[in-house]
């Protein structure tokens, strides 16, 4: 069988129709999902971009970060943002070896940073140009007029330079997205008839800046006249009138659909070359954004709220195995890796942090339930369970925070001082997460950038 793996970065579990929303039109995964299982409970070991590529692709977990060090040529500075470490195996370079056609096709420009290795073991990769600090083109001049845009001081820079990037689209065709899935078609067209191929689409979109062609937006905020709200700061909602936050959710809504759109003409290829037949798809978000919630706008590693940490993960079986069926366990991003080994029938004998999930799927054999999850970002960490989530801050600098989900699924009221119980068993977890970093205030009270 073939596989295909497509990530879709930023994009919010609770803003796609599968997955429960109303109002956003994703009619492309919510069609794929009545064929593919549904993940319900599905989270990334850790976040964001970098650390949930490794995990995905090695099957191994990147907390607690033991050998972190700022890498050369990057500016983004925080525990997990690595390369893939030279003693893992990735699924390219096992599936290369078992003589599959491998590609990766994205427009995600931090894999290809300098001291980065992200396309290892593919034999192909197609890299598309420009998306957010990608110095693809001199950046505009410090003085360009942006009044037309929401002030955001903090990323005047990142805006400077995207802006310059995108200067000469003209049709929809020559936004990133479609860029990505046009390439992934055309390689579809060009290996069709390759023994066994794997194919990995790892689009950034719909990661800010949220800019979609006008038609986009005004499916969910017709005839806005404001500023535009297409990048925000990562903090309080306070620098955004209500209109323009309510602009800026549009702006993300709309690229999720242009993302859903271009998705479905991909599958729409796979399908006219009659590829479902014989092909595992795994589609998976990264991590989602804040956009209001908890008055709050980014991706802050400190606020680990649902609309942050909770991903969409679903997997395609040709046989129509599980189809349209729902999974509540709870499962990892580096459960894909040992899963697609062995729906594609490949032994791998090296030890990883994920596990087989496909028996939940078919009820054969058995995996141990996860009574809980533990999902890092920097120096913070998300522990949940069933009945409870607990946000920690492992330099010490906040006291833990923990939330009742049966009361208070969106974690709004923090119960920790009335709970200090259940706040060291929750804590007790992440150390043993952390297999054996005992003193985790020690180690994580260095400052990162983000």
């Amino acid at each position: 069988m073939n596989l295909i793996i497509v990530i879709l970065d930023t994009l919010r579990k609770d803003f796609v129709g599968c997955y429960g929303n109303n109002w956003i039109k994703t009619p492309n995964l919510d069609e794929l999902a009545k064929e593919s299982v549904v993940f319900t409970q599905a989270y990334p070991e850790t976040i964001p971009t970098i650390p949930f590529r490794r995990a995905l692709h090695t099957g191994k977990r990147a907390f607690p970060y033991r050998d972190y060090a700022p890498k050369k040529g990057d500016w983004i500075r925080f525990p997990g943002w690595d390369p893939i470490p030279e003693n893992y195996d990735t699924l390219s370079e096992i599936l290369l070896g078992h003589g599959y056609r491998t590609a990766l096709i994205t427009d995600t420009y931090h894999l290809f940073k300098p001291s980065m290795n992200y396309h290892r073991g593919f034999a192909e990769w197609h890299w598309i140009r420009g998306q957010e600090m990608d110095g693809y083109r001199k950046p505009l001049p410090p003085d360009t007029d942006l009044s037309r845009y929401v002030p955001v001081p903090s990323r005047k820079r990142l805006l400077l330079q995207y802006l310059a990037n995108v200067k000469d689209r003209r049709c929809e065709e020559d936004y990133f997205a479609p860029k990505v899935f046009r390439a992934a078609m055309k390689w579809l067209e060009e290996n069709k008839d390759s023994k066994r191929f794997f194919l990995c689409v790892d689009s950034f979109d719909p990661h800010e800046p949220w800019d979609p062609p006008k038609w986009y937006v005004d499916l969910y905020y017709p005839n806005y006249e404001g500023r535009e709200a297409i990048l925000d700061h990562y903090g309080k909602i306070d620098y955004l009138s209500s209109s323009e936050l309510k602009h800026m959710r549009a702006c993300y809504a709309g690229e999720v659909t242009m993302v859903d759109r271009w998705l479905g003409l991909f599958l729409d290829k796979v399908r006219q070359l009659g590829l479902m037949e014989n092909t595992v798809i795994v589609v998976a978000s990264d991590h989602g954004h804040l956009l209001g919630e908890h008055g709050l706008t980014g991706k802050l590693h400190w606020a680990l709220y649902p609309e942050l940490v909770d991903i969409l993960l679903m997997i395609y079986h040709p046989e129509g195995l599980g189809a349209g069926e729902k999974i509540d366990s709870f499962v990892y991003n580096v459960d894909v890796f040992p899963t697609v080994l062995n729906l594609l029938n490949i032994d791998f004998r090296r030890k990883v942090d994920g596990v087989n999930i496909w028996p939940l799927v078919t009820g054969e054999g058995s995996i141990p339930e996860r009574e809980y999850v533990t999902v890092a970002w920097g120096n913070c960490v998300l522990v949940r369970d069933k009945r409870y989530a607990s946000i920690v801050r492992l330099d010490g600098k906040e006291p833990a925070k923990l939330f009742d989900l049966d009361k208070d699924p969106n974690m709004d009221n923090d119960i920790a001082d009335s709970n200090q119980d259940i706040v060291k068993k929750m804590l007790k977890r992440i150390e043993a997460d952390a297999s054996g970093f005992s003193d985790l205030t020690k180690v994580f009270s260095q400052k990162f950038s983000y």
